[in-house]
């Protein structure tokens, strides 16, 4: 597609008035802008996350924020909307600042306000702030209120958290010593209810258990000696009239065979109650008393009396007094056997009772060691808890030290007069190509014989091009003149009067770069 060059060109001429007066209003627009708006001033502060003093192995800091989320919690902590308003009323940041709107406050505030961070791998977490005011001495002083503002943040972060640190494991050492308490006098009271049947004493109690059984089975035998003694003096004195004087004589004129024949009756006796007549045990027993009986029988038979003048009242009282001693004491022997079972009795209760008793003290136990186990470590978490407070209060841990502070500039750093004024021409230029654009694209009428044949599919012969006289031509070209004159004049006329009449242009420019987004 061939262009026509020399038709764009004259259609360039025919438009350049307007195209002249857009860049036009935009260049002045944008010198009048970069002249007229006020000097600003910049300043800067650079902070520093400098590594805890003492070693983390050594005593480690209860706060473990990392460098980057200090810096990102102090940063969203500054620029708060109570802090904005604060720091521009304290130091008369704007002009007619009572006139403000607090919203505008804290948009300008901000918009003024930069903060960069940097960190890396290896490298010290740095933070520098700067602010942009009408006057050095007012950048400063914000810029250092900011470093004010993000040192005590950092520091009163840094104790909050120390202290709530401290404070909870305060509490909970204080819950758990409660708890330790309370599961003590349950254990105390458990053991108080059941002193009869705790675990520990178990050992005893089958000891015990066994001697009283060991005691039980001498005092059935002995029981039964006795009753089988008393049976024996009853026959003998029943069979031969006499009875021993006293114990000791009746003892030393009993022969082997006749003490023997006792015991053998009361083991006899004993068996009985334990076995049947039947039994093995008891009638080899039987067999032997029978035998022992015999024989003190016929030694019985073969001895005289030893004096024959004694007489059957005084043999029958010695049987009375006999068998009273043996009724005394076979009377003691069964309180002792009654007295030996019902200990048995209890003995075994209390055993069965100590086996429930220690599954339960156990469950206790475990309770207690559980709770003494979180106790233990609540203690040891407190105590390096008061550690940490002790090194967030002294200053000893992770902080953010000042390594350069804000001084006042000694000139203007803004704005950037040749960028505005640049722009100012640059956006005329654009609108001037825009307009010339957007009118071709608009223009749909037959200007050349070539758009004929575009648009009719037709070729034409000839064309008659459009004749004009030589006064025309003058005036047209008179006309193009005056009116690029009239554009080079009028506009920064009319601008110059708007902006000592009605409104500045540098708050029009403004306002029209907050609306694009540029500013």
């Amino acid at each position: 597609m061939n262009i026509d060059m020399y038709f764009y060109w004259k259609l360039f001429l025919r438009r350049l008035p307007v195209m002249a007066a857009l860049v036009l209003l935009c260049s002045c627009l944008g010198v009048i802008t970069a002249l007229k708006l006020p000097a600003t001033y910049e300043t800067s502060a650079r902070l520093l996350v400098e590594a805890p003093s003492i070693p983390g192995d050594m005593a480690a800091s209860t706060v473990q924020t990392n460098a980057e989320e200090q810096l990102d919690i102090v940063e969203q902590k500054l620029l708060t909307r109570a802090n904005m308003i604060d720091i521009a009323n304290k130091w008369d940041v704007f002009e007619q600042l009572s006139e403000m709107e607090p919203d505008r406050v804290v948009e300008a505030m901000q918009r003024s306000t930069r903060i960069q961070r940097r960190a890396g791998r290896n490298e010290a977490t740095l933070m520098t702030i700067s602010f942009e005011a009408r006057s050095a001495a007012i950048a400063a002083d914000v810029v250092n209120e900011y470093v004010t503002l993000v040192l005590d943040e950092n520091a009163k972060y840094r104790m909050s958290r120390a202290e709530g640190t401290l404070d909870f494991f305060e509490q909970e050492v204080e819950r758990l010593a409660a708890d330790l308490d309370r599961q003590s006098v349950t254990i105390a009271n458990f053991k108080t209810e059941n002193a009869n049947a705790l675990p520990e004493d178990q050992s005893y109690r089958m000891g015990r258990l066994t001697l009283l059984q060991e005691r039980q089975a001498r005092l059935e035998r002995d029981l039964s000696a006795g009753k089988a003694q008393r049976e024996q003096i009853t026959t003998i004195f029943e069979t031969t009239g006499q009875v021993s004087r006293d114990e000791e004589a009746r003892q030393n004129r009993r022969t082997p065979q006749e003490q023997e024949l006792i015991v053998l009756r009361a083991e006899l006796e004993h068996e009985r109650q334990t076995f049947a007549d039947t039994n093995w045990r008891v009638k080899r027993l039987q067999t032997r008393v029978d035998r022992l009986e015999a024989i003190v029988a016929a030694q019985k038979a073969a001895e005289l009396p030893e004096s024959a003048e004694e007489t059957g009242s005084a043999e029958e009282a010695m049987l009375q007094a006999t068998l009273a001693e043996l009724d005394s004491r076979l009377e003691t022997i069964e309180q002792d056997l009654e007295s030996t079972l019902t200990e048995i009795e209890s003995l075994e209760s209390r055993i069965s009772a100590s086996a429930a008793n220690a599954i339960h003290l156990a469950g206790l136990e475990r309770e207690y060691e559980s709770i003494q186990s979180r106790y233990n470590s609540a203690v040891n978490n407190l105590n390096e808890a008061q550690m940490g407070e002790r090194i967030e209060l002294t200053a000893q841990g992770e902080r953010i030290t000042v390594i350069e502070n804000a001084i006042v500039p000694s000139g203007p750093t803004g704005p950037n007069r040749p960028a505005i004024a640049g722009l100012g021409g640059v956006m005329g230029i654009a609108l001037a190509v825009g307009y010339f654009v957007l009118l071709e694209l608009l223009n749909r009428t037959i200007r050349r014989p070539s758009e004929i044949t575009t648009r009719f599919g037709i070729t034409p012969l000839a064309t008659i091009p459009y004749m004009e006289s030589r006064r025309h031509r003058i005036l047209r070209r008179l006309s193009k003149v005056a009116v690029t004159l009239i554009v080079l004049t009028g506009i920064p006329a009319i601008l110059w009067y708007v902006d000592q009449n009605y409104v500045p242009l540098e708050i029009v420019v403004q306002k029209g770069l907050e609306r694009l987004g540029l500013s």
